[in-house]
């Protein structure tokens, strides 16, 4: 329970919450003020029959086809040439980018002249009262409907939901009188996409990039004292990615405050360097700019404090750097840096040997002894120590890295942020064994690095899915030659204290793979801004094409390998398959960089329907997926037994095999933690992937019981598959396979032994597939080492007769953003679940809060996510609730659900302050 002030710290900023407002929040001694935005907003999008504004960033290629289904490792094409048109508003939002730009000389100067835009809803007149009231973070597409069937104008690639479009936000900013001569700037965690920002009627600046986090300076437009109009536009082009984007304001947006002569944004680094028990050194490094009309000589500190788990700061600081003075003149800028040395540092590090422990750099910008600017930055300290021959090591530790790779989505919320939802994939993660991410394939929220410094898990952070070649007729292809410095440089700053992070990433499967010394140029290119930005960390390109003898993999400092370490087609099943064909690569690649860590950046791409066995089953242990083998093209769901793979993929079992035969290779993440929405490979009529371990509701399919036996060995489990419903199946052979972290293994079917077997030398599961089926009880009882280990049973159920359900948690905040996620069983008389039924449910909510979604796992299922009726998948579903905002605390909620013919089922999810677990 946390102490008694902060309880009422937390009670009393309940209590203010819904007040917040540029005039009302404060700070204690520094004018910096950093307010959020989130409320208030009213939301248009223009209708598929509507023409929009007629505004446009820049002219675009037409798109002659779809590019829907395309195979995921098919080669990147050349952009296409489209001529310039004087109507577009680059040249208004280029200079948004200058911050960013490290040369002077490449800046962008702002039109002398304001781009004619005369649309009524820039100006204070407009009434937007028939236009929906938002709060963000806001995915406008999330809602739906979902787009069935063919030539539709979304696709499964795209998850069928209207993500494409353009549209509006609007609100007003009051602006007090005494910010005059401050500067103010509005910060966006990310826009989906081409966003454009206008303050009272002029077009301040912009960011096309939907995943970037960016700022604009209002300052030159604002009214202080007088009602302001902010109002911005987003623009999400078709065809322009290979998954679901999401739409609009999807993440947290601020305002700033600050004085003319301030740390710039994720200004400051803090660098730590000769670690040991002791003592460890920290270099912090402050970036001030002065926007002033005069000189200013500033003086410059930092204050350091230990951050506790729950993210308070210690009382007094452990070191301070020493204060140092500069003069920066007018419209200049100044670097400090300052050294300290911390006692006995406290080293961040992944469980389950190490803590995630953190501090505080409190960093303080004074002049004439008045502090103008203050900078709270969080970091950690550890010893990252990457060995060609071992992998990595952190702070004297060998760690193989158990990564997952996550799409941005949040499943039934879609894009927009939810930090409870990403916290709950991570810690299923960490349940499974992972200790890992990658952020496929794109900047992630700042908060999800937050999470992992928490958490202890460690991240390979990516920014591209393409450069200059595309992918997708109007992917960032478009804008890479203007925006891949600014991009970069603002990704690295913002993201290089988080300790979490590890590494870089600065492309995934680029198409510049294929292009030579060309594509070698962009990659040293981007490589020496990274370097400039963070000399720390080693960078990766991953590559599902390139070969040790070609010019791209010799200029970063790692190897990153997709699917290329275990072969690409390159198995006997696979060799009919068309596309790229490569046999097993760590050998090569070690042999050509014998000084290079390699990293199986993306490996598996195994799918899965979660609860569905189709017969009959592979014989080997990795075969590519297809209709009657895996795969079944009229229910568009893939078989479970979790052998079957993309084209280009392998099952877990023989990336487990393969890992252990290259024991320098550092660790690999799989293609993917979570099912995501869109690239529905191998049924683009489907919404959502098969690629996750977890599927998109949150259930755990068979495989993750595979993952868990292998990368969680001290831990007792079994896991068995199918389940035994199989009506009209009695006296057919139905394969039997256990998972399990033992070594050893006897089946028994309603109490008869059918063998007791081993796991052979680099196997990962114990098969029976000469089991025939007869309905009852089928139970494994494992061993290790000789000893009895873990068990687990299915039974052949009776009909549906009730529903139960349970929470995740019984407690949420009453904060209007915390979840809780309840999961909703289909059980017989005897409380097993019925793992075939598919039942018609109905969900409802009493007490002071809403069911914000639903889902069940299902790629197939098109029902709306704000649906409260919905069909079990596979005996299972999800319901998702929230308090609404400004209920406070003490009361509860009660959620509930029922089916025709069965026993309803009721659980209550109590409202406080913090989090119980």
């Amino acid at each position: 329970m946390p102490r008694l002030p902060v309880l009422l710290a937390a009670v009393f900023c309940l209590l203010l919450a819904p007040l917040a407002s540029p005039a009302s929040a404060s700070t204690d001694d520094s004018p910096r003020l950093r307010v959020s935005l989130n409320d208030g907003w009213r939301f248009m999008k223009y209708g598929p029959d509507e023409t929009p504004d007629g505004l446009v960033y820049d002219v675009r290629p037409e798109v002659t086809e779809s590019s829907d289904g395309r195979p995921a490792d098919a080669e990147p094409t050349e952009a296409v040439e489209v001529a310039g048109s004087a109507g577009v508003l680059k040249p208004w939002v280029l200079p948004t980018a200058n911050e960013f730009i490290d040369d002077p000389k490449r800046h962008h100067a702002r039109p002398a002249h304001e781009p004619v835009t005369d649309l009524p809803l820039l100006g204070h007149g407009f009434d937007d009262g028939d236009w929906a009231r938002v709060t963000l973070p806001h995915d406008w597409a999330i809602g739906g409907p979902f787009m069935v069937g063919e030539d539709v104008a979304v696709g499964g690639g795209m998850g069928r939901l209207p993500s494409p479009g353009v549209a509006w936000y609007r609100r007003s900013l009051d602006i007090p009188a005494d910010w005059q001569g401050q500067q103010v700037t509005l910060e966006v965690g990310g826009a989906m996409a081409y966003a454009m920002v206008w303050i009272n009627g002029h077009l301040a600046g912009g960011w096309p990039y939907g995943y970037a986090s960016w700022q604009v300076d209002l300052t030159p437009y604002l009214v202080p004292g007088g009602d302001n109009l902010l109002a911005i536009r987003m623009d999400n082009p078709p065809e322009s990615s290979r998954w679901y984007p999401g739409g609009g304001l999807y993440r947290n947006v601020w305002l700033t405050r600050q004085d003319p002569v301030h740390v710039t944004p994720w200004g400051v680094h803090v660098i730590s360097s000769d670690i040991s028990n002791k003592e460890a050194k920290i270099k912090v490094i402050s970036d001030i700019k002065n926007t002033s009309s005069e000189a200013a000589r500033v003086s410059v500190e930092t204050a350091v404090y230990v951050l506790g788990s729950d993210g308070l700061r210690g009382e007094s600081a452990v070191t301070e750097t020493t204060a140092f003075t500069t003069e920066i003149r007018a419209g200049a800028r100044a670097r400090v840096e300052a050294g300290a040395r911390i006692a006995q540092p406290r080293l961040w590090g992944p469980p389950p040997n190490q803590s995630p422990h953190r501090y505080l750099a409190v960093t303080r910008l004074s002049r004439d002894g008045q502090v103008i600017d203050k900078v709270e930055t969080r970091f950690g300290i550890r010893e990252l120590k990457y060995d060609s021959e071992t992998g990595l090591w952190i702070n004297g530790e060998r760690i193989e890295l158990k990564g997952a790779n996550q799409h941005h989505d949040l499943g039934a919320l879609g894009a927009a942020w939810n930090s409870r939802a990403a916290e709950r994939q991570l810690e299923m993660l960490q349940a499974m064994g992972a200790n890992a991410i990658r952020t496929a394939h794109n900047p992630p929220a700042p908060e999800l690095l937050d999470l992992a410094d928490r958490m202890g898990i460690l991240v390979v952070d990516e920014i591209f899915d393409v450069w200059a070649r595309k992918k997708t007729p109007l992917d960032f292809h478009l804008v890479f030659d203007d925006w891949s410095e600014p991009d970069l440089r603002a990704f690295l700053r913002r993201d290089r204290n988080h300790p979490s992070v590890i590494m870089w990433s600065l492309g995934n499967e680029v198409g510049e793979q294929y292009t030579g010394d060309d594509g070698a140029a962009v990659a040293r290119r981007l490589q020496a801004i990274t370097k400039q930005e963070d000399p720390t960390r080693p960078t990766g390109v991953s590559m599902n094409f390139a070969k040790p003898g070609m010019p791209l993999p010799a200029v970063m400092d790692m190897v990153h390998l997709n699917y290329q370490g275990e072969g690409i087609r390159d198995a006997p099943g696979y060799a009919h398959l068309q596309g790229i064909r490569t046999s097993p690569m760590y050998p090569a690649f070690r042999q050509a960089y014998p000084e290079k860590v390699i990293l199986s950046s993306e490996n598996a791409a195994a799918v899965s329907s979660r609860g569905e066995y189709l017969f009959p089953v592979a014989e080997g242990d990795s075969a590519p997926v297809a209709d009657g083998a895996g795969g079944d093209p009229v229910s568009a769901q893939v078989s479970s037994y979790e052998l079957y793979t993309a084209p280009f993929g392998s099952s877990a079992d023989k990336v487990f095999r393969s890992l252990a035969q290259h024991p320098y290779v550092a660790g690999g993440f799989v293609w993917s933690g979570w099912d995501y929405l869109g690239e529905p490979t191998p049924y683009y009529s489907a919404r959502s992937s098969y690629f996750g371990v977890i599927d998109l509701a949150g259930f755990p399919k068979d495989r993750y019981y595979l993952y868990q036996a292998h990368w969680r060995p001290d831990y007792p489990m079994a896991h068995l598959l199918p389940h035994w419903n199989w009506p009209g199946r009695e006296g057919r052979v139905t394969p039997v396979h256990v998972f399990t972290s033992g070594d050893e293994a006897e089946l028994f079917l309603n109490g008869e032994s059918l063998g007791r077997k081993k796991k052979g030398e680099l196997q990962f599961r114990i098969r029976w597939d000469d089991v025939v089926y007869t309905p009852g009880e089928l139970e494994v009882r494992t061993w290790r080492n000789g000893e009895p280990w873990a068990t687990d049973r299915v039974v052949t159920t009776g009909p549906p007769a009730a529903l139960v359900i349970e929470p995740d948690r019984g407690v949420i905040r009453a904060d209007g953003l915390d979840l809780a996620f309840l999961a909703v069983r289909v059980v017989d008389a005897n409380g097993h679940t019925v793992a075939n039924a598919d039942t018609a449910l109905r969900f409802s909510i009493e007490g002071p809060g809403e069911i914000v979604a639903t889902d069940n796992g299902d790629p197939t299922d098109m029902t709306g996510f704000h649906a409260t009726e919905r069909s079990a998948f596979n005996g299972l579903a999800l319901v998702i609730v929230r308090a609404l905002p400004g209920q406070g605390a003490g009361g509860s909620l009660t959620v509930s659900a029922q089916a025709e013919g069965l026993e309803p089922a009721s659980r209550r999810v109590k409202l406080g302050f913090w989090e119980y677990k």
